[in-house]
Protein backbone atom coordinates (compact mmCIF):
# COMPACT_ATOMS: atom_id res chain seq x y z
CA UNK A 1 0.00 0.00 0.00
CA UNK A 2 1.58 3.69 -1.04
CA UNK A 3 2.12 5.47 1.79
CA UNK A 4 0.68 9.16 1.83
CA UNK A 5 3.37 11.17 0.90
CA UNK A 6 2.91 9.21 -2.63
CA UNK A 7 -0.42 9.61 -3.03
CA UNK A 8 -0.01 13.33 -2.44
CA UNK A 9 2.62 14.24 -5.04
CA UNK A 10 0.54 11.47 -7.41
CA UNK A 11 -2.61 13.94 -6.33
CA UNK A 12 -0.11 17.28 -7.24
CA UNK A 13 1.13 16.27 -10.29
CA UNK A 14 -2.38 15.40 -11.90
CA UNK A 15 -3.45 18.95 -10.67
CA UNK A 16 -0.22 20.61 -12.24
CA UNK A 17 -0.81 18.55 -15.67
CA UNK A 18 -4.85 19.37 -15.55
CA UNK A 19 -3.83 23.21 -15.35
CA UNK A 20 -1.00 23.09 -17.40
CA UNK A 21 -4.00 21.46 -20.04
CA UNK A 22 -6.51 23.90 -19.13
CA UNK A 23 -3.84 26.70 -20.22
CA UNK A 24 -2.87 25.00 -23.44
CA UNK A 25 -6.88 24.93 -23.88
CA UNK A 26 -7.41 28.44 -23.30
CA UNK A 27 -4.39 29.29 -25.57
CA UNK A 28 -5.71 27.58 -28.08
CA UNK A 29 -9.14 29.58 -27.86
CA UNK A 30 -7.66 32.44 -27.89
CA UNK A 31 -5.67 31.80 -30.92
CA UNK A 32 -8.62 30.52 -32.91
CA UNK A 33 -10.59 33.81 -31.65
CA UNK A 34 -7.92 35.76 -32.95
CA UNK A 35 -7.72 37.91 -29.95
CA UNK A 36 -4.35 37.60 -29.05
CA UNK A 37 -4.12 41.11 -27.20
CA UNK A 38 -4.71 39.29 -23.74
CA UNK A 39 -3.04 42.14 -21.76
CA UNK A 40 -4.15 45.13 -23.26
CA UNK A 41 -6.99 47.29 -21.69
CA UNK A 42 -10.00 47.58 -23.85
CA UNK A 43 -12.51 51.23 -23.46
CA UNK A 44 -15.84 51.20 -23.68
CA UNK A 45 -17.67 53.47 -26.10
CA UNK A 46 -21.45 54.01 -27.53
CA UNK A 47 -23.57 55.11 -30.36
CA UNK A 48 -26.97 55.33 -30.64
CA UNK A 49 -28.18 54.87 -34.63
CA UNK A 50 -32.29 54.40 -36.02
CA UNK A 51 -31.22 50.79 -37.32
CA UNK A 52 -29.27 47.97 -36.07
CA UNK A 53 -29.03 47.03 -40.06
CA UNK A 54 -28.25 43.23 -38.91
CA UNK A 55 -25.34 44.26 -36.86
CA UNK A 56 -24.50 41.72 -34.00
CA UNK A 57 -22.41 41.48 -30.82
CA UNK A 58 -19.39 40.07 -31.53
CA UNK A 59 -19.01 42.34 -34.94
CA UNK A 60 -15.72 43.84 -35.24
CA UNK A 61 -15.11 47.78 -34.64
CA UNK A 62 -12.62 49.80 -37.29
CA UNK A 63 -11.08 52.88 -37.77
CA UNK A 64 -10.96 54.37 -41.05
CA UNK A 65 -10.37 50.38 -41.82
CA UNK A 66 -8.15 49.40 -39.39
CA UNK A 67 -9.69 46.79 -36.42
CA UNK A 68 -10.01 48.71 -33.11
CA UNK A 69 -12.26 46.55 -31.06
CA UNK A 70 -15.24 44.50 -31.28
CA UNK A 71 -19.16 45.17 -30.43
CA UNK A 72 -19.93 44.24 -27.20
CA UNK A 73 -23.99 44.53 -27.44
CA UNK A 74 -26.72 45.44 -29.20
CA UNK A 75 -30.13 46.78 -27.95
CA UNK A 76 -33.13 49.13 -28.01
CA UNK A 77 -32.48 52.11 -26.21
CA UNK A 78 -36.33 52.86 -25.45
CA UNK A 79 -35.64 56.58 -26.29
CA UNK A 80 -38.69 57.93 -28.40
CA UNK A 81 -36.07 59.69 -30.76
CA UNK A 82 -36.27 57.85 -34.18
CA UNK A 83 -32.59 58.48 -34.79
CA UNK A 84 -31.65 57.19 -31.73
CA UNK A 85 -33.93 53.67 -31.33
CA UNK A 86 -30.91 51.34 -31.11
CA UNK A 87 -27.94 51.77 -28.80
CA UNK A 88 -24.46 50.12 -29.76
CA UNK A 89 -22.00 49.77 -27.09
CA UNK A 90 -18.33 48.56 -28.00
CA UNK A 91 -15.08 48.65 -27.08
CA UNK A 92 -11.95 49.84 -28.62
CA UNK A 93 -7.98 48.76 -27.61
CA UNK A 94 -6.53 51.92 -25.40
CA UNK A 95 -4.04 52.80 -27.97
CA UNK A 96 -6.74 52.97 -30.33
CA UNK A 97 -9.00 55.58 -28.19
CA UNK A 98 -6.18 58.78 -28.96
CA UNK A 99 -7.08 58.10 -32.86
CA UNK A 100 -10.63 58.86 -32.20
CA UNK A 101 -11.39 62.57 -32.53
CA UNK A 102 -14.41 64.18 -30.76
CA UNK A 103 -16.29 64.74 -34.16
CA UNK A 104 -15.79 61.10 -35.56
CA UNK A 105 -18.50 59.49 -37.32
CA UNK A 106 -20.00 55.88 -36.47
CA UNK A 107 -21.23 54.02 -39.37
CA UNK A 108 -22.87 50.49 -39.92
CA UNK A 109 -21.20 49.29 -42.98
CA UNK A 110 -20.43 45.95 -44.82
CA UNK A 111 -17.32 44.38 -46.46
CA UNK A 112 -19.93 43.53 -49.95
CA UNK A 113 -22.74 44.33 -51.46
CA UNK A 114 -25.10 41.55 -50.37
CA UNK A 115 -24.14 43.10 -46.88
CA UNK A 116 -23.34 39.45 -45.45
CA UNK A 117 -20.14 40.90 -43.63
CA UNK A 118 -21.07 43.70 -40.83
CA UNK A 119 -18.53 46.12 -38.94
CA UNK A 120 -19.20 49.11 -36.99
CA UNK A 121 -16.66 51.59 -39.03
CA UNK A 122 -15.72 54.84 -37.45
CA UNK A 123 -14.43 57.88 -39.71
CA UNK A 124 -12.01 60.06 -38.19
CA UNK A 125 -12.66 63.19 -37.80
CA UNK A 126 -10.45 66.54 -37.50
CA UNK A 127 -10.54 67.68 -34.11
CA UNK A 128 -7.48 68.03 -32.46
CA UNK A 129 -9.48 67.02 -28.96
CA UNK A 130 -10.18 63.09 -29.01
CA UNK A 131 -12.88 61.33 -27.25
CA UNK A 132 -12.92 59.72 -23.60
CA UNK A 133 -14.31 56.23 -21.63
CA UNK A 134 -17.71 56.47 -22.46
CA UNK A 135 -17.90 58.46 -24.29
CA UNK A 136 -21.07 58.72 -26.78
CA UNK A 137 -19.69 59.21 -30.52
CA UNK A 138 -22.04 60.35 -33.62
CA UNK A 139 -23.79 58.07 -35.72
CA UNK A 140 -24.73 58.62 -39.35
CA UNK A 141 -27.78 57.48 -40.67
CA UNK A 142 -28.18 54.25 -42.18
CA UNK A 143 -30.70 54.36 -44.49
CA UNK A 144 -27.43 55.01 -46.84
CA UNK A 145 -26.52 51.91 -46.17
CA UNK A 146 -29.57 50.58 -46.83
CA UNK A 147 -30.11 52.18 -49.78
CA UNK A 148 -26.65 50.64 -50.71
CA UNK A 149 -27.60 47.49 -49.98
CA UNK A 150 -30.65 48.10 -52.13
CA UNK A 151 -29.16 49.28 -55.00
CA UNK A 152 -26.80 46.20 -54.69
CA UNK A 153 -29.60 43.85 -55.05
CA UNK A 154 -30.83 45.46 -57.83
CA UNK A 155 -27.69 45.29 -59.65
CA UNK A 156 -27.84 41.64 -59.01
CA UNK A 157 -31.14 41.02 -60.51
CA UNK A 158 -29.81 43.08 -63.38
CA UNK A 159 -26.85 40.80 -63.72
CA UNK A 160 -29.86 38.08 -63.50
CA UNK A 161 -31.52 38.79 -65.64
CA UNK A 162 -28.41 39.41 -68.15
CA UNK A 163 -26.78 35.87 -67.35
CA UNK A 164 -30.30 34.38 -67.97
CA UNK A 165 -30.62 36.39 -71.64
CA UNK A 166 -26.44 34.89 -72.16
CA UNK A 167 -27.59 31.30 -71.03
CA UNK A 168 -30.26 31.67 -74.06
CA UNK A 169 -27.97 32.61 -76.24
CA UNK A 170 -25.08 30.09 -75.23
CA UNK A 171 -28.06 27.53 -75.54
CA UNK A 172 -29.19 28.62 -79.04
CA UNK A 173 -25.43 28.65 -80.51
CA UNK A 174 -25.10 25.31 -78.90
CA UNK A 175 -27.84 24.27 -80.50
CA UNK A 176 -26.18 25.53 -84.27
CA UNK A 177 -29.33 28.36 -84.52
CA UNK A 178 -28.39 31.49 -86.24
CA UNK A 179 -25.67 32.26 -87.86
CA UNK A 180 -23.05 32.95 -84.86
CA UNK A 181 -24.44 28.40 -84.45
CA UNK A 182 -24.11 27.50 -87.85
CA UNK A 183 -20.39 29.20 -87.67
CA UNK A 184 -19.67 27.08 -84.34
CA UNK A 185 -21.72 23.65 -85.52
CA UNK A 186 -22.12 23.39 -89.21
CA UNK A 187 -18.86 21.38 -90.47
CA UNK A 188 -19.44 22.89 -93.81
CA UNK A 189 -17.73 26.02 -92.80
CA UNK A 190 -14.52 23.81 -92.08
CA UNK A 191 -14.68 22.23 -95.07
CA UNK A 192 -15.26 25.25 -96.53
CA UNK A 193 -12.08 27.05 -95.21
CA UNK A 194 -10.00 23.80 -95.41
CA UNK A 195 -10.66 23.48 -99.17
CA UNK A 196 -10.17 27.83 -99.09
CA UNK A 197 -6.29 27.06 -97.50
CA UNK A 198 -5.63 24.28 -100.18
CA UNK A 199 -6.67 26.59 -102.88
CA UNK A 200 -4.56 29.32 -101.70
CA UNK A 201 -1.58 26.91 -100.89
CA UNK A 202 -1.82 26.13 -104.63
CA UNK A 203 -1.80 29.69 -105.49
CA UNK A 204 1.09 30.11 -103.74
CA UNK A 205 2.78 27.04 -105.27
CA UNK A 206 1.90 28.54 -108.35
CA UNK A 207 3.56 31.92 -107.13
CA UNK A 208 6.61 30.76 -106.45
CA UNK A 209 7.03 28.92 -109.53
CA UNK A 210 8.07 30.69 -113.02
CA UNK A 211 5.01 29.89 -114.37
CA UNK A 212 1.90 32.87 -115.19
CA UNK A 213 2.62 36.39 -114.98
CA UNK A 214 2.27 37.09 -111.41
CA UNK A 215 4.71 33.71 -110.89
CA UNK A 216 7.09 35.68 -113.06
CA UNK A 217 6.32 38.60 -111.63
CA UNK A 218 7.61 37.30 -108.74
CA UNK A 219 10.32 35.63 -109.54
CA UNK A 220 11.83 36.79 -112.57
CA UNK A 221 14.38 39.66 -112.12
CA UNK A 222 13.76 40.61 -115.36
CA UNK A 223 11.02 43.10 -114.12
CA UNK A 224 13.14 44.47 -111.44
CA UNK A 225 16.00 45.09 -113.76
CA UNK A 226 14.09 46.40 -116.03
CA UNK A 227 12.83 48.91 -113.24
CA UNK A 228 16.04 49.21 -111.81
CA UNK A 229 17.57 50.71 -115.88
CA UNK A 230 14.25 52.94 -116.01
CA UNK A 231 15.15 54.71 -112.19
CA UNK A 232 18.38 54.74 -113.02
CA UNK A 233 17.43 56.95 -116.48
CA UNK A 234 15.05 58.87 -114.48
CA UNK A 235 18.08 59.82 -112.23
CA UNK A 236 19.85 60.82 -115.08
CA UNK A 237 17.42 63.23 -116.98
CA UNK A 238 16.70 64.72 -113.47
CA UNK A 239 20.63 65.33 -113.51
CA UNK A 240 20.47 66.62 -116.79
CA UNK A 241 17.45 69.05 -115.96
CA UNK A 242 18.83 70.42 -112.72
CA UNK A 243 22.28 70.98 -114.61
CA UNK A 244 20.00 73.20 -117.62
CA UNK A 245 20.64 70.20 -120.57
CA UNK A 246 18.33 70.40 -123.24
CA UNK A 247 15.45 72.39 -123.90
CA UNK A 248 13.39 71.69 -120.64
CA UNK A 249 17.13 72.33 -118.80
CA UNK A 250 17.24 75.52 -120.39
CA UNK A 251 13.16 76.36 -119.17
CA UNK A 252 14.38 75.64 -115.27
CA UNK A 253 17.55 76.99 -115.18
CA UNK A 254 18.11 79.93 -118.38
CA UNK A 255 16.39 83.19 -117.01
CA UNK A 256 16.13 84.26 -120.26
CA UNK A 257 12.79 82.80 -121.11
CA UNK A 258 11.29 84.37 -117.63
CA UNK A 259 13.02 87.50 -118.81
CA UNK A 260 10.97 86.99 -122.01
CA UNK A 261 7.70 86.26 -120.29
CA UNK A 262 8.27 89.19 -117.98
CA UNK A 263 9.09 91.46 -120.80
CA UNK A 264 6.04 89.84 -123.04
CA UNK A 265 3.96 90.56 -119.89
CA UNK A 266 5.23 94.19 -119.29
CA UNK A 267 3.75 94.93 -123.11
CA UNK A 268 1.09 93.36 -122.54
CA UNK A 269 0.16 95.17 -119.37
CA UNK A 270 0.86 98.31 -121.74
CA UNK A 271 -1.11 97.28 -124.32
CA UNK A 272 -3.96 96.96 -122.09
CA UNK A 273 -3.72 100.29 -120.62
CA UNK A 274 -3.24 102.15 -123.56
CA UNK A 275 -6.92 99.87 -124.40
CA UNK A 276 -8.64 101.27 -121.43
CA UNK A 277 -7.19 104.88 -121.82
CA UNK A 278 -8.58 104.82 -125.30
CA UNK A 279 -5.95 104.95 -127.24
CA UNK A 280 -4.60 104.02 -130.60
CA UNK A 281 -7.49 102.60 -133.21
CA UNK A 282 -8.85 99.78 -131.11
CA UNK A 283 -9.09 101.77 -127.79
CA UNK A 284 -10.97 104.16 -129.66
CA UNK A 285 -13.01 101.26 -130.70
CA UNK A 286 -13.06 100.65 -127.23
CA UNK A 287 -13.96 103.70 -125.67
CA UNK A 288 -15.03 106.55 -128.28
CA UNK A 289 -18.59 105.78 -129.35
CA UNK A 290 -18.05 107.95 -132.89
CA UNK A 291 -16.95 104.99 -134.59
CA UNK A 292 -19.58 102.94 -132.89
CA UNK A 293 -22.33 106.05 -134.04
CA UNK A 294 -20.51 106.02 -137.84
CA UNK A 295 -20.93 101.80 -137.76
CA UNK A 296 -24.50 102.17 -136.91
CA UNK A 297 -24.96 104.66 -139.59
CA UNK A 298 -23.35 102.80 -142.22
CA UNK A 299 -25.34 99.63 -141.34
CA UNK A 300 -28.48 101.53 -141.96
CA UNK A 301 -27.78 102.45 -145.13
CA UNK A 302 -26.58 99.43 -145.70
CA UNK A 303 -30.34 97.77 -144.57
CA UNK A 304 -31.72 100.69 -146.77
CA UNK A 305 -29.89 99.76 -149.77
CA UNK A 306 -30.54 96.28 -149.39
CA UNK A 307 -34.46 97.21 -148.65
CA UNK A 308 -34.66 98.89 -152.18
CA UNK A 309 -32.84 95.94 -153.88
CA UNK A 310 -35.19 93.43 -152.23
CA UNK A 311 -38.18 96.09 -153.71
CA UNK A 312 -36.77 96.43 -156.68
CA UNK A 313 -35.10 99.67 -156.53
CA UNK A 314 -32.36 100.49 -159.13
CA UNK A 315 -30.24 98.39 -161.79
CA UNK A 316 -28.97 95.93 -159.11
CA UNK A 317 -33.10 95.54 -157.70
CA UNK A 318 -33.53 94.56 -161.12
CA UNK A 319 -31.33 92.52 -161.63
CA UNK A 320 -32.24 91.08 -158.20
CA UNK A 321 -36.29 90.92 -158.98
CA UNK A 322 -37.13 91.60 -162.77
CA UNK A 323 -37.46 88.45 -164.80
CA UNK A 324 -37.16 90.06 -167.79
CA UNK A 325 -33.80 91.21 -167.42
CA UNK A 326 -32.59 88.36 -166.96
CA UNK A 327 -34.41 86.63 -169.95
CA UNK A 328 -32.75 89.44 -172.05
CA UNK A 329 -29.05 88.65 -170.24
CA UNK A 330 -29.62 85.15 -170.70
CA UNK A 331 -30.50 85.62 -174.53
CA UNK A 332 -27.86 87.95 -175.47
CA UNK A 333 -25.57 85.14 -173.32
CA UNK A 334 -26.68 82.43 -175.75
CA UNK A 335 -25.90 84.79 -179.15
CA UNK A 336 -22.81 85.73 -177.85
CA UNK A 337 -22.00 81.55 -177.63
CA UNK A 338 -23.51 80.92 -181.28
CA UNK A 339 -21.23 84.47 -182.27
CA UNK A 340 -18.05 82.39 -180.71
CA UNK A 341 -19.29 79.26 -182.48
CA UNK A 342 -19.68 80.20 -185.81
CA UNK A 343 -16.27 82.33 -185.56
CA UNK A 344 -14.37 79.09 -184.25
CA UNK A 345 -15.86 77.27 -187.62
CA UNK A 346 -15.35 80.28 -190.22
CA UNK A 347 -12.94 82.81 -188.86
CA UNK A 348 -12.29 83.63 -192.49
CA UNK A 349 -16.07 84.74 -192.57
CA UNK A 350 -15.15 87.43 -189.70
CA UNK A 351 -11.12 88.52 -190.99
CA UNK A 352 -11.08 89.72 -194.08
CA UNK A 353 -7.77 92.02 -195.40
CA UNK A 354 -8.15 94.75 -197.68
CA UNK A 355 -5.38 96.14 -199.51
CA UNK A 356 -6.04 99.56 -201.20
CA UNK A 357 -3.30 100.81 -204.00
CA UNK A 358 -3.62 104.37 -203.70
Amino acid sequence: MPSKEKVSLAQLRVGVLGIVALSCIGLIIFLLTGNTKWFEKEVPLRVYISDAAGLTAGSPVRINGIQAGKVDNVTLSGDRNPQRVIRIDFDVDEPMLKQIPEDSIASISSDNLLGSTKFLQITKGISAETVRPGTTLKAQDTQQFNDLVARGFNVLDSMQGVLGKVQNIVGQVESGEGTIGKLLVDDRLYNTLEATVSQVQQLATTLNSRTGTIGMLANDPTLYNQALTMVGRIDTLTQGLQEGQGTAGMLLKDPKLYNDMHASLNQLNTILTNLNEGKGTAGQLLKDDKIAKQLSGTLQRVDTTLDKMNSGQGTLGQLLVNPALYDELTGTTRELHDLLRDFRANPKKFLQIRLHVF
